[in-house]
């Protein structure tokens, strides 16, 4: 199995910042209470808290899928206070979870150099 690091960069739609902020408290909760494979779960501001930067770190591919499971009844909520900018998969996937981000809009999916 091979951990996965998952970036995401975000703009917040004009006003929804307090709403975002919300959601990504009730997100970190359900990651802290249910996830059993996140091994890191943070999200980064810009100075004037238009674009954030969310850096998820996983110890396997089911730990990536349970984590998107746990979150599926917000994740709509929350993209609906943000564009997304860009965000990757790092790492080796699963065929699994390559086949449930395949029509994501977020991730693109990156394998380590040794791999190729």
């Amino acid at each position: 199995m091979s951990e996965l690091l998952g970036i995401a960069r975000f703009k917040l739609h004009e006003g929804k910042l307090d709403e975002f902020k919300r959601l990504s408290a009730q997100a970190m909760e359900i990651v802290r209470t249910k996830d059993t494979g996140t091994l890191q779960y943070d999200t980064y501001f810009n100075d004037d808290r238009s674009e954030c930067v969310v850096i998820e770190r996983y110890r396997d591919s089911e730990a990536a899928i349970e984590h998107a499971a746990n979150l599926r009844d917000l994740s709509e909520s929350i993209l609906a206070t943000v564009s997304v900018v860009h965000g990757e998969v790092l790492g080796e996937p699963s065929a699994e979870l390559r086949a449930n981000l395949a029509d994501s809009e977020v991730p693109q999916l990156f394998t380590p150099y040794e791999s190729m």
